[in-house]
């Protein structure tokens, strides 16, 4: 199915159930769910998925049930994390052969490569396959930077064609444009600058608080994008305490807790990470009993 890099994708949670399996049948109420909201895609096995925790096993499961449940409906983007080239390459091949439509990848994971070896890592998966893919640039998390020299490089390869941007910098995205125009679409990978970017010019929104509020994540897209823009603000405002929920270390148990207020998720996490205890626990319930009190009416679109 072919993505267009634009609009609303979820990079959804992995669903576990208590005994740590996963949990297909609540999974399939969440994408309902972002499917009746109106999101351009779905992305599996991101960070907020647990990507890291998920045998590769799991993660065919995930995309057949996946690509099966939307019925190209929207495309399905698989997140590939990986501490080795060719480790990067097995899931790609696996991707494309169950029924992703595209890839996120990020840089080398844990090994801090120079700009030579990130690019060679790019290079290599990016002419491995024919799917499109989304370049993941977050150097305040993992510490590599994927520059605009580098990204000239990169799109030497017709199948980069979009990246997540997530280096907090709105400033890059004019630089971007400038740069490249509409050669590289620009997804937005930061929840608290989400709409400071679209109205920049970014093409899309890697979202996180979609899991739990969908409509209103789409609603925002929307109605940026028809320019009415104090409509969007006033959603956008109200949303601010949630979204600041998801640039946080605990952003997964954050999420989930947020999903099971809205009635579209469970809590279970794997191990090592644990629900959240204490002061922190009922902080991040009090912001998300608040929000969900006060949710806005969504204005037709």
């Amino acid at each position: 199915m072919k993505i267009e890099w634009k609009g609303v994708m979820p990079a959804v949670t992995t669903k576990f159930t208590k005994d740590d399996k996963l949990d297909l049948e609540m999974f399939s109420i969440n994408i309902q769910a972002q499917l009746d909201a109106g999101v351009h895609a779905i992305i599996l096995g991101g960070s907020l998925g647990e990507a890291s925790t998920l045998e590769k096993e799991e993660k065919k499961a995930l995309i057949e049930h996946t690509v099966d449940f939307v019925q190209e409906k929207v495309p399905v983007i698989m997140n590939i994390a990986e501490k080795t080239t060719k480790n990067a390459i097995l899931p790609v091949e696996s991707a494309e052969n169950n029924g992703a439509s595209g890839l996120m990848i990020l840089p080398p994971m844990q090994y801090k490569a120079t700009d030579h070896e990130t690019l060679a890592y790019f290079d290599s998966i990016a002419k491995s396959t024919s799917l499109p893919i989304m370049i993941y640039n977050n150097p305040v998390d993992y510490k590599i930077e994927v520059t605009l020299d580098m990204f000239e490089e990169l799109l030497k390869n017709k199948n980069i064609q979009a990246v997540k941007e997530s280096t907090r910098d709105l400033t890059n995205i004019t630089r971007i444009k400038n740069r490249f125009e509409e050669r590289l679409k620009i997804l937005c990978g930061v929840d608290t600058l989400a709409m400071e970017s679209l109205l920049m010019g970014a093409e899309g929104w890697v979202a996180g608080l979609v899991c739990a509020f969908p409509r209103e994540t789409v609603a925002i897209y929307e109605l940026v994008k028809a320019g009415r823009v104090e409509e969007a603000a006033k959603i956008y405002r109200w949303f601010m305490p949630l979204l600041e929920l998801d640039i946080n270390p605990q952003l997964v148990q954050n999420i989930k807790l947020a999903e099971v207020a809205t009635g579209i998720g469970t809590e279970p996490v794997r191990l090592p990470r644990m629900p959240l205890q204490g002061k922190e626990r009922k902080r991040v319930l009090a912001i998300i009993e608040q929000g969900v009190r006060t949710r806005p009416k969504i204005p037709l679109l």
